[in-house]
């Protein structure tokens, strides 16, 4: 099927209100040295992180002056899309809003009800699903909503966008851009390795976040000339005692060596923009690993700042706002659903 465009035809609730705004969901980063540790702080709070974990991860961020590139990236986002909407005459606002960093949600949802807003369309940082990449933006969500009362502006989300074809095709030209970078006789014996945030097992076991990664892996791998591919994790931050997803992108790099794989292109499918786990456990750790192990690895470009994703997007709100509406997907598994069950990616963790 392809990526075409529906007609927008603006849905109307029971009131005859509109859709009169876009959220953009993002996980937040510190803004300079000062904000790692109270950042980190909001994001471990809760959870059983091992100390000497989150002072490594706080290593991380101040080897990048304690500033995450995901913030620009999604200043830059919402600057885009803005202009998308425009473009499309689809004339409403965009806002900015994060779950551990500023703008908090509840400030963005503040200001959003100044603004006049009643019902907004928000777009998740993750095209799959999980508690920790849909369920938990939501409780964040409500929470700020609760905070703030009968104000509150209605939110609503897009459907998850895995299988997209631009978010596909989008992909697709990362890879193929990364190619580039390896030699042409070498192109036949370059292996491709997908690469998303890793999980506690009972986590995934709650989701189909799996099963969406082993399909958009499949369908990017399909579109570019390399043969084999693998999918591995990263960025690990649980207690030792926990099952989480794996291989770790590092281990997969040894294995593939063993297997005298030579070349390989690393693409992070399931990040949007280069986080810090991108910067730092991709660009810096599984380079160091492929280097010490004689690998040539390529790291593909993430793809949230490109004409397509910010398209792709842009289709994805007008498919909320019409009656209507194609629902572009590749592959076997269809449309995600828009609206949640009551247990969707229900999550508990497990005492350690």
């Amino acid at each position: 099927m392809s990526a075409t465009s529906p007609t927008h035809t603006s849905r109307l609730d029971n009131e005859g209100r509109l859709y009169d705004a876009v959220l953009i969901a993002s996980f937040g980063g510190p803004e300079g040295p000062n904000d790692v540790m109270p950042f980190l702080e909001n994001v471990l709070r809760g959870r059983d992180v091992p100390e000497a974990r989150k002072l490594e991860v706080a290593r991380h961020y101040k080897l990048f002056g304690g500033v995450s590139p995901i913030n620009e990236q999604n200043r830059t986002l919402v600057k885009f899309l803005r202009q998308e909407l425009d473009d499309a005459n689809v004339h409403i606002p965009v806002y900015l809003g994060n779950r551990n960093w500023h703008p908090l949600f509840e400030h963005t949802l503040r200001t959003m009800v100044n603004d006049g807003v009643k019902r907004a369309v928000i777009c998740f940082p993750s095209g799959f699903s999980c508690y920790s990449s849909c369920r938990q933006y939501w409780e964040n969500i409500t929470a700020a909503q609760k905070a703030i009362g009968r104000s509150a502006p209605v939110i609503e989300k897009v459907r998850a966008y895995y299988n997209h074809p631009r978010f596909i095709d989008a992909n697709i030209q990362s890879v193929r851009q990364a190619l580039h970078a390896i030699p042409k006789a070498e192109r036949p014996r370059t292996h491709l390795v997908f690469t998303a945030h890793s999980i506690p097992e009972t986590m995934a076991s709650c989701s189909d976040y799996v099963s969406q990664l082993a399909e958009a892996s499949r369908l990017v791998a399909a579109g570019v000339d390399v043969p084999e591919f693998s999918i591995a994790f990263q960025s690990r931050s649980g207690p030792p005692q926990m099952a989480w997803l794996g291989p770790d992108i590092n281990e997969c790099l040894v294995t593939l060596k063993s297997r005298q794989i030579t070349s390989v292109i690393v693409l992070p499918i399931a990040f949007l923009t280069d986080h810090m786990e991108v910067k730092f456990d991709l660009d810096i750790e599984a380079m160091e690993t492929a280097s010490n192990i004689g690998i040539n690895m390529i790291r593909a470009d993430t793809i949230g700042l490109t004409d397509g994703f910010v398209t792709m997007l842009r289709e994805l709100i007008q498919e909320r706002m019409t009656a209507h509406p194609q629902r572009p997907v590749l592959g076997t598994f269809g449309p995600h659903h828009e609206i949640c069950s009551a247990d969707c990616c229900s999550y508990s963790a497990q005492p350690s």
